[in-house]
């Protein structure tokens, strides 16, 4: 068994719970079956296969820093197999990272989504209480991840880096409190052999997706080929790597990802 020490002069990262009991007070972004609750219907539905989602890791005996937990159901999925899970995630007292638009009412827009985020807060919350979750939650910017929360042995990034003006500061903030393994999950476009050939005639690449022409999309920032994704994580000492693709169930499509697994090397 592993026993991780922390100082003592540190304060705490860590969240209070809240007790949340009301369905009415939640928003979710993921569909669940919740004990006591029953259904919810969330943005995506992983129940089929959780485990492709996640890479086949072995959770067993492994400390888990999840980077934007939401609706939490990731986060009791590995704490089923053996985990302990740290969720970190923003809070109402954070802003999400909207794309600039010019013209835009983006102090209007940062109001709607603290609203959001408060909301799915509270249906994680609900979730963590039903299902007798004993997971830790801190609240922040991906850009500022407080080391007080110690080192962990995996770190998940499921869905994320495609939001983020800056994913490869979130990486380097999450990255070097990790030891063993790195998890990123994200979407493919909807022609996978496309991908495949863009790759052998571009190399590593990501593309940027805002259209000022349109003004959309507001929240999401990227996307990124998993021979770019290599690359960044291998910057950061994470070079053996497995990658695998998977479909999972989006606002009730099917929707083609790919899960990278890079490991630090074990010294002999």
């Amino acid at each position: 068994m592993t026993v991780h020490l922390y100082s003592s002069a540190s304060l705490s990262p860590y969240a209070t719970p809240r007790v949340v009991t009301d369905l009415a007070d939640c928003d979710f972004y993921h569909t669940m079956d919740i004990p006591g609750y029953g259904h919810v219907e969330g943005a995506w539905d992983l129940r089929d296969d959780p485990a492709a989602y996640l890479g086949h890791v072995d959770f067993r005996g492994k400390r888990v820093l999840e980077i934007g937990t939401a609706s939490g159901f990731l986060c009791f999925y590995m704490e089923r197999q053996g985990a302990e899970v740290v969720a970190y995630d923003l809070c109402e007292d954070y802003d999400w990272d909207i794309v600039p638009f010019a013209g835009q009412d983006a102090a209007a827009l940062q109001r709607e989504r603290k609203a959001h985020i408060r909301r799915l807060n509270n249906g994680f919350w609900l979730a963590h209480r039903a299902f007798g979750s004993q997971a830790k939650v801190v609240y922040g910017t991906v850009y500022a991840i407080p080391e007080s929360i110690g080192p962990v042995d995996i770190t998940t990034f499921c869905s994320v880096l495609l939001h983020l003006r800056d994913p490869i500061l979130a990486l380097q903030n999450a990255l070097r409190l990790t030891r063993e393994t790195v998890i990123v999950t994200e979407l493919l476009w909807r022609h996978p052999l496309l991908i495949r050939l863009l790759a052998r005639l571009r190399g590593p690449y990501m593309a940027f997706l805002p259209d000022y022409r349109l003004g959309e999309p507001r929240e999401t920032w990227w996307l990124f080929s998993p021979a770019i994704m290599q690359q960044f994580l291998g910057l950061f000492g994470f070079t053996e790597m497995s990658l695998t693709y998977h479909h999972q169930r989006y606002r009730g499509r099917r929707q083609a990802l790919y899960t990278l697994v890079a490991r630090r090397p074990t010294t002999a």
